[in-house]
């Protein structure tokens, strides 16, 4: 199989591959556009591969580290990030080497034996904490741990020599590298609402953590990053840093979001008046999403990305509309906050979706619009006033800073 690779400075080597096969990222996000898996070597006095690929990619990714290495012993495999779409080719790269030494944080070494039955010996296995060092001779890799970004043994590791930052899921995204391995051989305005959608789906319920990790390596002076997915960013590193700080802190821009479940259609048309009335407040940015056509990937990417939202549903056997449950679900787990949210439904004999989408409200950091909307059946002349109002009341407070 295909393996990409690309020098990135004197023995700085990148080795990874595109994922266009897996139609679902942990077996739940889809990937359109597929995922990359990025690993990294370095030859120096002692030589270093630093992570792997997914288990897919093992024939292609394995002939490459040897390429590179061209005769050389492997001495130290560095694990930053123990889930399989990173750690897949850990064991054959094992029996090409197996007097390597395995570099990880005391988490990982628990871990080689829970996902790959591995118990390596003490003099087989380094174990760093926060700000200790491995010097491979002209580099060094210095160890920062960012637990829970997005697994409890996540670090990352900094080169000082060259301030290269090797990030691990941090400042990655969704995507292959086509052609572009370097971020200043692509325009990444093309690539940054799937970065934001990796971020959101992936990272983005553990934001606080995520924050905590950014000022660590924010205190770094980095010239190029290299992250497990995506981009090496060389040129402008400082554009993926302020995306992932502006995400990580939940800052958001102008524009709703309104997100319906509507059955035969009467919820759907309230969604459409209701984009309209915004519109007509002056509201620039509107998305609108049919929860059953439209994946919760997509939709929690772009309440991601604005400050405005507003869920509308039917009310099926007194509750809320399944497929709304689910992304409410979603909602929850990733602690979506800073938003300003509106609530409308329609229900035919007896209600319950707009009671249940209360009750979601209750349980986030949201500022909650006053006009709440329900119709029985079909919109009438009175909910079309209302949901005038509840636009109104939501244009007013996107004004707000």
């Amino acid at each position: 199989m295909n393996c990409l690779y690309a020098k990135i400075l004197d023995d700085l080597y990148y080795i990874g591959a595109n994922d266009r096969q897996t139609t679902l990222f942990e077996n739940m996000w889809p990937l359109p556009e597929g995922v990359s898996y990025n690993a990294y070597l370095i030859r120096d006095e002692k030589t270093a591969l630093l992570d792997t690929v997914r288990i897919n990619k093992v024939d292609g990714f394995v002939n490459k580290v040897l390429e590179v290495l061209d005769g050389r012993k492997l001495d130290y495999l560095v694990i930053h990030h123990m889930e399989p779409d990173h750690s897949g080719c850990i064991t054959d790269i094992l029996k090409l080497f197996p007097d390597l030494i395995f570099v990880g944080n005391k988490k990982t070494k628990s871990m080689l034996y829970d996902f790959l039955e591995l118990t390596p010996d003490d003099d087989k296995f380094i174990e760093v904490k926060d700000g200790d060092v491995l010097d491979l001779g002209k580099r060094q890799l210095q160890f920062v741990m960012t637990p829970m970004v997005h697994w409890p043994e996540s670090m990352v590791s900094y080169e000082p020599n060259d301030k290269v930052l090797f990030s691990q899921d941090i400042f990655g995204g969704f995507g292959t590298v086509d052609g572009a391995i370097f971020d200043d051989q692509a325009d990444y305005n093309i690539f940054r609402s799937e970065t934001r959608r990796y971020y959101s789906n992936i990272v983005g319920k553990y934001s606080m953590m995520a924050v905590k990790a950014i000022e660590k390596v924010k205190q770094l002076d980095i010239n190029i990053i290299c992250p497990v997915h995506g981009f090496v960013w060389r040129e402008n590193p400082q554009t993926i840093i302020d995306d992932y700080e502006k995400w990580a802190n939940y800052e958001v821009e102008d524009g709703v979001v309104i997100v319906y479940g509507s059955m035969y259609g009467n919820t759907e048309g309230m969604a459409d008046h209701l984009a309209t009335f915004l519109a007509k407040e002056g509201v620039k940015n509107i998305k609108v999403f049919d929860v059953s056509k439209t994946h919760a990937s997509y939709i929690l990417n772009e309440i991601w990305k604005y400050k405005g939202l507003i869920l509308g549903s039917a009310t099926y056997d007194n509750s809320v509309y399944p497929n709304m449950y689910n992304l409410l679900n979603v909602l929850k787990y990733n602690k979506i906050k800073n938003h300003v949210l509106g609530i409308f439904g329609s229900y035919g004999w007896s209600g319950g979706a707009v009671k249940d989408l209360k009750a979601f409200a209750e349980t986030g950091k949201f500022d909650v619009l006053e006009t709440v909307v329900e119709a029985r059946g079909t919109m009438h002349k009175e909910e079309e006033e209302q949901l005038r109002l509840l636009a109104k009341e939501m244009a007013e407070k996107l004004k707000e800073k």
